[in-house]
């Protein structure tokens, strides 16, 4: 219901920081209708950022109701209360007071046929005995296997660069990857048609889930790949009391959803703002870089740790452009949700969602906050980074059995400075062209100038 029908609130005006207790501003509009008009501003009508800002402006406030896609269609409950500053978004990591039962992609699921019927990791509360059983057992293989990563990704790369200089192309799993991804987001994403198309792309992304079948051939590929090259982890998943196929399942979408996903998004936005910033920057990259590297007699996880540039420039990637953009999570009991200059009474079981970028890019924390400054994170700026939230936690937080924080989390923070590193032990500079994506960003590079020194 909208906040103007809701009963008057039993809490006290004042919280214990002496913030006014207010009611949550913002509508949820007329049934049905109000989904739908909500849905066309967000994609079409405003886009994402301008349907945040001007209600942040319509109701003065970081904190409101709203409608989120996909809307009325395929959600039973599309109404959600935003959080659009770094002050009330790290309520959603507070599983005491949140549960993240089935709302990993959103205001809806889409059909565990994708996943061989079984809820993956990521939408299973931790109160769910699965999820530590599930994610313990990753946390712990990524453990064992963690002298491995720098050099393999290394050897992955030197393999990518020299494709990229062949101008070679990848193979077919990396499509059928795609096309199983893209089929579970199409509800959150657009096709990027022509705006006279909209209605029509509305109707046919959002009428109805789009069945699992259309990717069924891709992914029992996928499983059998899987199960055939994976005999090692999965008999390991059987010892930890997961059943193979389960695990195998479990596997594909962390491998597939999350890491591939998630880095296919990652280094082409790292890759656009390290280019963007210009050879000034490339040139302290390079020079930290190869310095460091010669002092340390080679690329290894003690010198990764003292490029202090490289580090900075990887928080900064993700503080500007996060990886995922929104975060959901239920209220587990009624409680109270503080932005900077109010608080708000929220009741249990209302839906809160946070649209990272704003939380990540807020003023009152971060200076020139639209700005990607390469250096923010240096020295004493790294007591910033308790806002960088990527990986649903603060970055001064660790992954666990008990929270939902990517387990990956200091994996991909050490593949993107590896990815940088090995770029600039092999190149100076270089051009590029960026052509939108319906999901990222896609990376043309026009130029490569290979190193100067070493």
């Amino acid at each position: 219901m909208a906040s103007s029908e809701r009963k008057q609130s039993s809490f006290t005006t004042t919280t214990n920081n002496k913030l006014p207790l207010k009611q949550i501003p913002g509508s949820y509009g007329p049934p049905f209708f109000g989904p739908i008009l909500d849905r066309h501003d967000y994609f079409y009508n405003q886009g994402r950022d301008k349907f945040f800002s001007s209600r942040i402006q319509k109701y003065n406030s970081t904190i409101f109701r709203t409608n989120m896609p996909p809307g009325p269609f395929i959600s039973s409950n599309p109404r959600v209360i935003a959080l659009l500053d770094a002050a009330s978004f790290p309520i959603l990591f507070d599983n005491g007071k949140v549960e993240k039962h089935n709302v990993f992609d959103g205001t809806f699921m889409p059909s565990t046929n994708f996943t061989g019927g079984y809820r993956v990791c990521s939408q299973l509360d931790t109160t769910e005995p699965s999820h530590a059983l599930i994610k313990g057992f990753f946390l712990n293989q990524l453990l064992l296997r963690k002298d491995s990563f720098v050099p393999l990704f290394r050897s992955i790369l030197s393999e990518a660069f020299n494709e990229i200089e062949e101008g070679l192309s990848g193979k077919n799993g990396p499509k059928m990857c795609d096309t199983w991804i893209l089929f579970q987001l199409f509800p959150i994403e657009t096709l990027k048609l022509p705006k006279i198309f909209n209605y029509l792309e509305d109707l046919l992304l959002r009428t109805v889930p789009f069945p699992a079948c259309l990717t069924s051939s891709s992914y029992k590929k996928l499983y059998q790949a899987f199960s055939s090259s994976a005999v090692t982890l999965l008999n390991e998943a059987e010892k930890a009391g997961l059943k193979r196929t389960e695990a195998c399942h479990q596997l594909i979408f962390i491998a597939c959803f999350n890491s591939y996903g998630g880095f296919k998004n990652q280094f082409p936005t790292l890759f656009k703002l390290v280019g963007l910033s210009g050879q000034e920057l490339h040139k302290e990259l390079a020079n930290e870089i190869r310095t460091v590297v010669k002092q340390e007699g080679g690329v290894t996880i003690q010198a990764l740790e003292k490029m202090a540039l490289v580090k900075s420039v990887v928080y900064e990637t993700m503080r500007i452009e996060p990886i995922v953009r929104y975060q959901y999570a239920k209220a587990r009991e009624d409680l109270i949700v503080k932005s900077h200059d109010a608080a708000f009474e929220v009741k249990k079981g209302e839906m809160l969602f946070g649209y990272q970028p704003f939380a990540t890019k807020d003023p009152r924390i971060f200076d020139d906050a639209e700005v990607f400054v390469p250096k923010r994170f240096v020295g004493e700026g790294e007591k910033l980074l308790k806002y960088v939230l990527w990986s649903n936690g603060k970055e001064t937080d660790e992954p666990s059995v008990d929270n939902k924080q990517c387990p990956g989390k200091n994996l991909v923070v050490l593949l993107c400075r590896l990815f940088l590193v090995e770029f600039f032990l092999r190149y100076d500079t270089f051009t590029f062209e960026t052509k939108e994506a319906v999901v990222g960003v896609n990376i043309t590079i026009t130029s490569l100038t290979k190193a100067s020194s070493t």
